[in-house]
């Protein structure tokens, strides 16, 4: 058997070997700490007048194949990140033709009417929230949220600059509200 003083001398070694496995202090602490404990556990297994840092290197070796085996085999196995690495977005053009006229008919609403747009659906704010940081009452927050829905809508409909006539003769009497 081995005395802790014994163990204690061989753990600067141990943890180099770790760091050499593992390439991660981190990791390599943690490979450290159980390879005392699985050393403390097997004590009486240790023969008197025997290498400990072969003995306990091995045993290090063998926790550390065994943990790698066992992420090889379920974490990779369902990790669905190296897969999602590989994947690329495509966008479709039709996606990027709606893009671009969502945004040019965006520029075509009032500035109080596209505000309210994206704090509502594209921050996805509560009307209260919205309400309260313009300072206005919840219930012109909803009418301004409708009018503009409405507006982006028609101009999505018909397309911006398609209508003949500009958004300020079609929606004057809205975009004043």
């Amino acid at each position: 058997m081995f005395t802790d003083t014994q163990i204690i001398d061989e753990m600067p070694r141990l943890k180099k070997f770790a760091l050499k496995l593992t390439r991660n202090d981190a990791n390599a602490d943690d490979l450290l700490q159980n390879t005392i404990l699985r050393a403390y556990e097997k004590k009486d297994m240790f023969e008197d007048g025997s290498n400990l840092f072969s003995w306990t290197s091995k045993i290090m070796y063998n926790l550390f194949v065994t943990d790698y085996r066992r992420k090889v085999k379920f974490e990779s196995q369902y990790d669905p990140e190296p897969y999602l690495e590989k994947k690329k977005a495509n966008v479709d053009h039709d996606d990027t033709v709606l893009m671009n006229e969502v945004s040019v008919a965006m520029e075509e609403l009032s500035d109080e009417h596209r505000e309210i747009l994206v704090m509502i659906t594209i921050h996805g704010m509560k009307y209260e929230q919205a309400a309260q940081q313009l300072d206005i009452p919840v219930g012109t927050v909803r009418s301004r949220l409708s009018r503009a829905r409405n507006i982006l809508m028609d101009l999505l409909d018909d397309g911006p600059g398609n209508s003949g006539y500009s958004i300020s003769e079609n929606y004057q009497d809205q975009l004043a509200a």
